[in-house]
Protein backbone atom coordinates (compact mmCIF):
# COMPACT_ATOMS: atom_id res chain seq x y z
CA UNK A 1 0.00 0.00 0.00
CA UNK A 2 1.15 3.87 -0.69
CA UNK A 3 1.58 6.15 2.30
CA UNK A 4 1.34 9.54 2.40
CA UNK A 5 4.79 9.34 3.57
CA UNK A 6 5.70 8.63 0.14
CA UNK A 7 4.74 11.53 -1.06
CA UNK A 8 7.88 13.70 -1.13
CA UNK A 9 10.03 10.33 -1.14
CA UNK A 10 11.61 8.55 -4.21
CA UNK A 11 9.94 5.45 -5.34
CA UNK A 12 11.68 2.28 -5.21
CA UNK A 13 12.12 0.71 -8.53
CA UNK A 14 10.86 -2.54 -7.19
CA UNK A 15 7.26 -0.55 -6.31
CA UNK A 16 5.70 -1.19 -9.89
CA UNK A 17 2.38 -2.44 -10.22
CA UNK A 18 -0.73 -2.36 -12.71
CA UNK A 19 1.12 -3.59 -15.43
CA UNK A 20 3.90 -1.97 -16.82
CA UNK A 21 2.66 1.75 -14.73
CA UNK A 22 4.34 3.24 -12.23
CA UNK A 23 2.89 2.76 -8.31
CA UNK A 24 2.83 6.40 -8.21
CA UNK A 25 2.73 9.62 -10.40
CA UNK A 26 4.08 12.84 -9.96
CA UNK A 27 5.41 11.56 -6.18
CA UNK A 28 1.48 12.71 -5.23
CA UNK A 29 -1.01 9.52 -7.19
CA UNK A 30 -1.20 6.09 -6.09
CA UNK A 31 -2.57 4.34 -8.69
CA UNK A 32 -4.85 1.84 -6.83
CA UNK A 33 -6.98 0.21 -10.00
CA UNK A 34 -7.65 0.28 -13.54
CA UNK A 35 -11.69 1.84 -14.18
CA UNK A 36 -11.90 1.66 -17.94
CA UNK A 37 -9.76 1.81 -21.28
CA UNK A 38 -10.48 2.63 -24.74
CA UNK A 39 -9.24 2.81 -28.22
CA UNK A 40 -7.43 5.77 -26.92
CA UNK A 41 -7.19 6.03 -23.76
CA UNK A 42 -7.18 4.38 -19.70
CA UNK A 43 -8.11 5.34 -16.92
CA UNK A 44 -7.47 4.97 -13.04
CA UNK A 45 -8.53 5.11 -9.89
CA UNK A 46 -6.01 6.90 -7.63
CA UNK A 47 -5.38 8.49 -4.01
CA UNK A 48 -4.24 12.35 -3.94
CA UNK A 49 -1.70 11.55 -0.95
CA UNK A 50 -1.32 15.20 -0.47
CA UNK A 51 -5.08 15.52 0.49
CA UNK A 52 -4.72 12.48 2.32
CA UNK A 53 -1.88 13.49 4.07
CA UNK A 54 -3.81 16.67 5.45
CA UNK A 55 -6.89 14.33 6.17
CA UNK A 56 -9.09 14.84 3.21
CA UNK A 57 -11.85 12.49 4.22
CA UNK A 58 -12.40 11.18 0.58
CA UNK A 59 -8.38 11.89 -1.38
CA UNK A 60 -9.51 10.04 -4.52
CA UNK A 61 -9.61 11.11 -8.02
CA UNK A 62 -9.63 9.25 -11.35
CA UNK A 63 -6.82 9.38 -13.59
CA UNK A 64 -6.82 9.33 -17.54
CA UNK A 65 -3.81 8.67 -19.64
CA UNK A 66 -3.21 7.64 -23.20
CA UNK A 67 -3.07 4.42 -24.05
CA UNK A 68 0.06 2.60 -24.87
CA UNK A 69 -0.53 2.96 -28.78
CA UNK A 70 -1.04 6.55 -28.21
CA UNK A 71 1.48 7.53 -25.74
CA UNK A 72 4.59 7.67 -27.91
CA UNK A 73 3.07 9.10 -30.73
CA UNK A 74 4.42 12.90 -31.16
CA UNK A 75 1.71 14.68 -30.59
CA UNK A 76 0.11 12.26 -27.66
CA UNK A 77 0.82 15.54 -25.01
CA UNK A 78 -0.99 18.05 -27.34
CA UNK A 79 -3.61 15.13 -27.56
CA UNK A 80 -4.37 14.69 -24.13
CA UNK A 81 -3.66 18.84 -23.58
CA UNK A 82 -6.14 19.30 -25.97
CA UNK A 83 -9.72 17.28 -24.33
CA UNK A 84 -8.17 18.59 -20.90
CA UNK A 85 -8.62 22.40 -22.05
CA UNK A 86 -12.05 21.46 -23.79
CA UNK A 87 -13.39 19.91 -20.60
CA UNK A 88 -12.34 23.02 -18.72
CA UNK A 89 -14.06 25.24 -20.78
CA UNK A 90 -17.05 23.78 -19.67
CA UNK A 91 -19.09 24.29 -16.71
CA UNK A 92 -21.99 22.31 -16.08
CA UNK A 93 -23.42 19.93 -13.47
CA UNK A 94 -23.88 17.08 -16.17
CA UNK A 95 -20.24 17.78 -17.58
CA UNK A 96 -17.63 15.30 -15.90
CA UNK A 97 -15.07 18.12 -14.14
CA UNK A 98 -11.28 17.43 -14.78
CA UNK A 99 -8.97 19.05 -11.94
CA UNK A 100 -5.49 19.47 -13.63
CA UNK A 101 -2.91 18.41 -16.41
CA UNK A 102 0.05 17.21 -14.74
CA UNK A 103 3.63 15.76 -16.34
CA UNK A 104 5.26 13.25 -14.94
CA UNK A 105 8.60 13.74 -16.39
CA UNK A 106 10.54 10.55 -14.68
CA UNK A 107 7.88 8.38 -16.58
CA UNK A 108 7.57 10.59 -18.86
CA UNK A 109 4.02 10.72 -19.34
CA UNK A 110 1.29 13.02 -18.86
CA UNK A 111 -2.14 12.82 -17.30
CA UNK A 112 -5.72 14.61 -16.45
CA UNK A 113 -6.76 14.46 -12.71
CA UNK A 114 -10.94 14.39 -12.86
CA UNK A 115 -13.30 13.74 -10.48
CA UNK A 116 -14.12 10.14 -9.26
CA UNK A 117 -17.54 9.03 -10.62
CA UNK A 118 -19.14 6.06 -9.25
CA UNK A 119 -21.98 4.90 -10.76
CA UNK A 120 -23.20 2.78 -13.99
CA UNK A 121 -22.94 4.00 -17.73
CA UNK A 122 -25.43 3.83 -20.02
CA UNK A 123 -24.29 0.90 -21.81
CA UNK A 124 -24.33 -1.50 -18.39
CA UNK A 125 -27.97 0.20 -17.74
CA UNK A 126 -29.37 -0.77 -21.34
CA UNK A 127 -27.66 -4.32 -20.43
CA UNK A 128 -30.11 -4.87 -17.63
CA UNK A 129 -33.15 -3.15 -19.74
CA UNK A 130 -33.05 -5.17 -22.71
CA UNK A 131 -36.72 -3.94 -23.57
CA UNK A 132 -35.37 0.04 -22.75
CA UNK A 133 -36.66 2.64 -19.86
CA UNK A 134 -40.47 3.38 -19.91
CA UNK A 135 -40.37 7.39 -20.09
CA UNK A 136 -40.97 8.38 -16.24
CA UNK A 137 -37.24 6.85 -15.74
CA UNK A 138 -35.96 7.85 -18.93
CA UNK A 139 -36.92 11.29 -19.02
CA UNK A 140 -34.42 12.30 -15.68
CA UNK A 141 -31.72 10.68 -18.05
CA UNK A 142 -33.14 12.41 -21.34
CA UNK A 143 -32.93 15.99 -19.89
CA UNK A 144 -30.10 16.58 -18.40
CA UNK A 145 -27.67 14.61 -20.86
CA UNK A 146 -29.45 17.37 -23.65
CA UNK A 147 -28.60 20.05 -21.36
CA UNK A 148 -25.42 19.27 -20.98
CA UNK A 149 -24.96 18.77 -24.86
CA UNK A 150 -27.00 22.30 -25.34
CA UNK A 151 -24.34 23.53 -23.18
CA UNK A 152 -21.11 21.84 -24.39
CA UNK A 153 -22.24 23.31 -28.06
CA UNK A 154 -23.54 26.58 -26.60
CA UNK A 155 -19.62 27.11 -25.77
CA UNK A 156 -18.40 26.17 -28.93
CA UNK A 157 -17.33 22.64 -28.13
CA UNK A 158 -18.06 19.17 -30.11
CA UNK A 159 -18.03 15.97 -28.27
CA UNK A 160 -17.24 13.98 -31.12
CA UNK A 161 -17.93 10.59 -29.47
CA UNK A 162 -21.29 10.72 -27.96
CA UNK A 163 -22.16 7.05 -26.46
CA UNK A 164 -23.95 5.05 -23.88
CA UNK A 165 -20.32 4.09 -22.47
CA UNK A 166 -19.41 7.67 -22.44
CA UNK A 167 -22.60 8.73 -20.23
CA UNK A 168 -22.54 7.84 -16.59
CA UNK A 169 -25.79 7.71 -14.34
CA UNK A 170 -24.07 8.50 -10.17
CA UNK A 171 -25.38 9.39 -7.28
CA UNK A 172 -24.58 13.02 -8.22
CA UNK A 173 -27.24 12.80 -11.64
CA UNK A 174 -26.01 12.45 -15.58
CA UNK A 175 -22.49 12.78 -16.33
CA UNK A 176 -21.11 13.37 -19.63
CA UNK A 177 -17.51 12.25 -20.27
CA UNK A 178 -14.66 11.79 -22.31
CA UNK A 179 -14.11 14.62 -24.96
CA UNK A 180 -11.10 12.79 -26.47
CA UNK A 181 -12.05 13.22 -29.95
CA UNK A 182 -13.59 16.25 -29.39
CA UNK A 183 -12.68 19.60 -30.45
CA UNK A 184 -13.82 23.29 -30.64
CA UNK A 185 -15.32 25.11 -33.86
CA UNK A 186 -15.02 28.85 -32.40
CA UNK A 187 -13.40 30.89 -29.54
CA UNK A 188 -10.02 31.25 -28.00
CA UNK A 189 -9.16 27.45 -27.94
CA UNK A 190 -9.46 27.19 -31.98
CA UNK A 191 -5.65 28.20 -31.14
CA UNK A 192 -5.03 24.38 -29.44
CA UNK A 193 -2.33 22.24 -31.76
CA UNK A 194 -4.09 20.92 -34.63
CA UNK A 195 -4.03 17.33 -34.51
CA UNK A 196 -4.64 14.50 -37.17
CA UNK A 197 -7.89 12.73 -35.37
CA UNK A 198 -8.46 10.75 -38.67
CA UNK A 199 -5.74 8.54 -38.49
CA UNK A 200 -6.61 7.15 -35.14
CA UNK A 201 -9.39 5.79 -36.98
CA UNK A 202 -11.20 5.96 -33.33
CA UNK A 203 -15.19 7.05 -34.39
CA UNK A 204 -17.01 4.24 -32.89
CA UNK A 205 -19.22 3.32 -36.05
CA UNK A 206 -22.71 2.50 -34.54
CA UNK A 207 -23.02 5.89 -32.98
CA UNK A 208 -20.88 8.12 -35.49
CA UNK A 209 -23.28 10.17 -38.21
CA UNK A 210 -22.68 8.77 -41.85
CA UNK A 211 -20.77 11.79 -43.40
CA UNK A 212 -18.18 11.65 -40.59
CA UNK A 213 -17.13 8.01 -40.95
CA UNK A 214 -17.02 9.49 -45.18
CA UNK A 215 -14.26 11.84 -44.06
CA UNK A 216 -16.31 14.75 -42.77
CA UNK A 217 -15.43 17.20 -40.02
CA UNK A 218 -16.46 16.98 -36.76
CA UNK A 219 -19.78 18.67 -36.30
CA UNK A 220 -22.33 19.78 -34.06
CA UNK A 221 -24.40 18.24 -36.23
CA UNK A 222 -22.79 14.85 -36.02
CA UNK A 223 -23.13 15.27 -32.00
CA UNK A 224 -26.27 15.51 -32.68
CA UNK A 225 -26.93 12.11 -34.67
CA UNK A 226 -25.15 10.34 -31.64
CA UNK A 227 -26.99 11.57 -29.23
CA UNK A 228 -30.74 10.92 -31.38
CA UNK A 229 -28.95 6.95 -31.39
CA UNK A 230 -28.61 6.90 -27.53
CA UNK A 231 -31.85 8.46 -26.77
CA UNK A 232 -33.75 5.96 -29.15
CA UNK A 233 -31.66 2.95 -27.87
CA UNK A 234 -32.75 4.19 -24.19
CA UNK A 235 -36.25 3.99 -25.04
CA UNK A 236 -36.33 0.96 -27.29
CA UNK A 237 -33.27 -1.19 -25.88
CA UNK A 238 -31.76 -1.16 -29.70
CA UNK A 239 -29.99 1.00 -31.94
CA UNK A 240 -32.52 2.43 -34.51
CA UNK A 241 -30.91 1.27 -37.38
CA UNK A 242 -30.55 -2.92 -37.76
CA UNK A 243 -27.68 -2.34 -39.90
CA UNK A 244 -24.98 0.37 -39.82
CA UNK A 245 -25.71 2.66 -43.18
CA UNK A 246 -22.81 2.68 -45.59
CA UNK A 247 -23.79 6.33 -46.91
CA UNK A 248 -26.34 9.15 -45.95
CA UNK A 249 -27.42 9.60 -50.00
CA UNK A 250 -27.72 5.76 -50.65
CA UNK A 251 -29.67 4.77 -47.39
CA UNK A 252 -32.58 6.13 -47.02
CA UNK A 253 -34.92 2.93 -46.95
CA UNK A 254 -33.14 2.55 -43.19
CA UNK A 255 -34.89 5.78 -42.01
CA UNK A 256 -38.39 4.64 -43.82
CA UNK A 257 -38.13 1.71 -41.76
CA UNK A 258 -37.68 3.00 -38.33
CA UNK A 259 -40.28 3.22 -36.13
CA UNK A 260 -41.29 4.91 -33.13
CA UNK A 261 -39.45 3.44 -29.99
CA UNK A 262 -42.27 1.82 -27.13
CA UNK A 263 -41.29 4.22 -24.62
CA UNK A 264 -40.80 7.49 -26.32
CA UNK A 265 -44.02 10.01 -26.00
CA UNK A 266 -45.71 9.80 -29.59
CA UNK A 267 -45.32 13.68 -29.86
CA UNK A 268 -41.26 13.86 -30.03
CA UNK A 269 -41.31 10.76 -32.38
CA UNK A 270 -40.65 13.74 -35.12
CA UNK A 271 -37.86 15.78 -33.53
CA UNK A 272 -35.91 12.67 -32.68
CA UNK A 273 -36.25 11.33 -36.31
CA UNK A 274 -35.71 14.75 -37.77
CA UNK A 275 -32.17 14.18 -35.40
CA UNK A 276 -31.68 10.49 -37.04
CA UNK A 277 -31.49 11.69 -40.37
CA UNK A 278 -28.81 10.03 -42.11
CA UNK A 279 -28.21 13.44 -44.55
CA UNK A 280 -27.08 15.82 -42.41
CA UNK A 281 -28.71 18.99 -44.29
CA UNK A 282 -32.05 17.26 -43.15
CA UNK A 283 -31.37 17.29 -39.17
CA UNK A 284 -33.25 20.47 -39.00
CA UNK A 285 -33.36 20.51 -35.28
CA UNK A 286 -30.47 21.26 -32.26
CA UNK A 287 -30.03 20.02 -29.00
CA UNK A 288 -31.28 22.43 -26.69
CA UNK A 289 -34.49 22.59 -29.31
CA UNK A 290 -34.97 18.92 -27.94
CA UNK A 291 -34.24 19.59 -25.00
CA UNK A 292 -36.73 22.42 -24.51
CA UNK A 293 -39.40 20.32 -26.55
CA UNK A 294 -38.30 17.13 -24.24
CA UNK A 295 -38.65 19.04 -21.26
CA UNK A 296 -42.24 19.93 -22.18
CA UNK A 297 -42.12 23.00 -23.92
CA UNK A 298 -43.23 24.20 -27.42
CA UNK A 299 -42.79 21.98 -31.19
CA UNK A 300 -39.98 23.06 -32.39
CA UNK A 301 -40.87 23.36 -36.09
Amino acid sequence: MCSASGVSSALPSSQRCIGEMPKILAGRYCLERLLGAGGMGVVYRARDLLHEQYGDPDPYVAIKMLSEELGDAPDAGALLYSEFALSRRLSHPNVLRPYTFEVDAAQRRVFITMELMRGLTLDKLLCESPLGLPWPELKPIAIPLLDAIAHTHGRGVVHGDIKPSNVMLSAEGVRLFDFGLGLTEEGPLKGLPSLNRQRLDAWTPAYAAPELLEGSPLSACTDLYSLACVLYELASGRHPYRRLPSTHARDTGLERELKAPRNLPRRYWTALRTALALDPARRSISATQLRALMAGGSSWW
